[in-house]
């Protein structure tokens, strides 16, 4: 099988702990203590990031905040402050460009990099990636771990390796011994669910994976089989994406209280299907090809329910809570609505002239 992402040099630049970090910047008194940017006990918040003095606790993102502070009740909570972050990305994502054009940000504190094309340093991405990272400290005061790699997984992977402030490399010649000894549940796509069947089948490194044949893998993973062999070799040839297209649009709210029954979920429906609608509108109305309610129950666990070919009015998305409602039927923490938009491929065929 050609093997064109061996010719790409990928960079994956992963904020450390963002939040927390652009606080402990700003207040060095915070940098020594355990710390969290969250939501309140009282609003039902939970964890956005936090420091590794926090995670020494074991805190981590999307945790409930009630938890954290159980886990560590000197815990620092700080609410957030999202126009600071993200004029502190906005910096991060101007020296991102100034390697190359082909950036695709992942949220306010990552990105994938494409440099295989630039010319700076000599076209060592390895230099490329120690400069990023010297220029962020120094114009952001922020730290940057780097993974370089042929392919997005890899170097996503390889950011990761050696948190904080880390840079780890695989080169093309590496990149065989690298995935050998790799646990399957690093794979790009690999989830709980996944890890579990995959647990099942005596399945732990790469190495164990490139055994089993690939159909096989199908038989027991569906279209994502074919992914799992692929990535058990180093072959992930998705490129880096400058536009990355919107695939929903959506709202939720967490509560204070939880909402106790079917009819508290309708009542609070209403404002939720308003400001679906206003950023709708803001949107420009987009063609729609489902929606979806999300409903959260006291117990934390989550269900989501879509439906393709209704229109986005109270009366559709009150059918869809009231399915979802049904199969937990348990007091509800927190509400979703939105509505999946047209792919913009399938956006243009409608409107060709006939």
């Amino acid at each position: 099988m050609a093997r064109l992402s061996a010719n790409r040099k990928i960079l994956h630049a992963d904020c450390d702990c963002f939040f927390a970090a652009v606080e402990m910047r700003d207040d060095p008194a915070l940098r020594d203590i355990p710390l969290a940017i969250g939501g309140s006990v009282a609003r039902r918040g939970v964890i956005a990031t936090c420091n590794y003095p926090a995670r020494a606790f074991g805190i981590h993102s999307a945790m409930p905040t009630a938890r954290a502070l159980r886990l560590c009740p000197h815990l620092t909570l700080l609410p957030g402050d999202f126009d600071k972050y993200r004029e502190v990305s906005r910096r991060l994502q101007a020296v991102f460009h100034e390697l190359t054009p082909l950036v695709e940000p992942l949220s306010l504190d990552e990105a994938f990099l494409d440099v295989t094309g630039a010319e700076r340093f000599s076209g060592s991405a390895t230099w490329m990636a120690r400069w990023l990272k010297a220029e962020c400290l120094a114009r952001t005061g922020i730290t940057v771990s780097v993974g370089v790699a042929p392919t997005k997984f890899l170097a996503k992977i390889a950011s990761d390796w050696d948190k904080p402030d880390g840079l780890t490399v695989i080169p093309p010649a590496r990149v065989d011994d690298f995935l050998l000894d790799l646990p399957v549940k690093k794979l790009h796509g690999v989830g709980p669910a996944t890890g579990a069947c995959l647990d099942a089948l005596g399945i732990a490194t790469c190495e164990q994976l490139r055994q089993v044949p690939l159909e096989r893998l199908v038989e027991e993973f569906g279209k994502f089989g074919r992914r799992l062999f692929e990535l058990a070799r180093g072959i992930d040839e998705r490129p880096v994406k400058v536009e990355r297209e919107r695939k929903s649009i959506s709202v939720e709210t967490t509560f204070a209280r939880d909402l106790p029954d079917l009819a508290s979920c309708r009542e609070a429906l209403a404002p939720l299907c308003e400001r679906l609608e206003e950023r709708l509108a803001r949107h420009g109305h987009p063609a729609l090809s489902g929606l979806l309610v999300k409903v959260r129950f006291d117990d934390f666990s989550l269900t989501t329910l879509e439906s393709r070919g209704l229109a986005p009015d109270p009366q559709s998305f009150a059918r869809l809570l009231e399915q979802a409602w049904q199969r937990g039927r348990r007091p509800v923490r927190l509400l979703g609505v939105g509505a999946r938009l047209v792919p913009a491929d399938e956006r243009r065929q409608l409107s060709l002239p006939f």
